[in-house]
């Protein structure tokens, strides 16, 4: 069942990707639709019987689940359609990894019931920066499209040319990316206090760690210039991809190099 989900979740999202923008009643039925079967493969893989399962796939997975959400939500307010022309493809690929890369079994039994919350902050904080660097890739497209409008629109500057104005795109952005800082730090401070009850040990210095507290502090101090230097624009995008950058080193690319590369289970 949990295939069949995979399948159909990936094909949607593939159709709803290259559906023209005249289509958007069409979009709007099947971007649901779509993320109602992404979320219930999700389900069946990661919720197993007295464990989890977790691995850098399902981690990808879950975060471009709710990019999509977060998507289909501010599209209702705001026309956002080169985002769905960037976001639907990554959530097929996502969805296709969690099918080969299925992860490991954690077990939960004796784990203290602080692990799954841990879990679910951490993933809606990367869930919630990736979109926000979506919104920086876009934004930083769109900036190069005011500068190089010339000849017929092509697949995507169609889409560029339908955006909100930057301003409007720059205040969305640094919404993102206040509450993703937000969640960031519940991630990192669960993880600092409650690191011998969530993993059975004292916080240690590993990979995971390092590049989570780099991403936190890129961000802080994107946010802090933001507010005391009125960051803005190419700053404030190469901050914001710089940190998701690091996040995704941190969370997916850890993962990625011990389950693919090293072959290790869940550390």
């Amino acid at each position: 069942m949990q295939t069949n989900f995979l399948i159909a979740a990936a094909l949607l999202y593939l159709v709803c990707a290259f559906l023209p923008a005249a289509k958007g009643r069409m979009i709007a039925v099947l971007t649901p639709v779509a993320w109602l079967a992404h979320g219930a493969a999700l389900w069946f893989d990661v919720m197993v019987p007295g464990s989890l399962r977790l691995g850098f796939a399902a981690m990808l997975s879950s975060a471009l689940w709710i990019s999509v959400a977060a998507y289909w939500i501010e599209n209702r307010n705001f026309p956002l359609d080169g985002l769905r022309r960037m976001v639907m493809p990554c959530a097929a690929a996502a969805v296709a990894l969690q099918g080969v890369f299925p992860g490991a079994l954690i077990a939960l039994q004796g784990r203290s019931p602080m692990f799954g919350w841990h879990i679910a902050v951490a993933t809606l904080a990367y869930s919630t920066l990736t979109i926000a660097a979506f919104h920086a890739v876009l934004m930083a497209l769109q900036e190069s499209r005011l500068h190089t409008r010339t000849g017929s629109p092509g697949f995507l500057a169609a889409a560029l040319d339908q955006l909100p104005a930057l301003l409007t795109m720059e205040k969305l952005l640094f919404r993102l990316i206040g509450f993703g800082f937000t969640l960031l730090s519940l991630t990192v401070l669960s993880g600092i206090v409650f690191s011998e009850q969530l993993f059975g040990q004292a916080l240690k210095w590993d990979h995971k760690s390092v590049f989570t507290l780099l991403s936190w502090l890129l961000f802080a101090a994107l946010l802090a210039g933001r507010h005391f230097r009125g960051w803005r624009g190419k700053t404030a995008l190469s901050f914001t991809l710089a940190g998701f950058a690091t996040l995704l080193l941190a969370y997916v690319g850890t993962r990625f190099v011990l389950e693919v590369v090293l072959h290790r289970g869940f550390a």
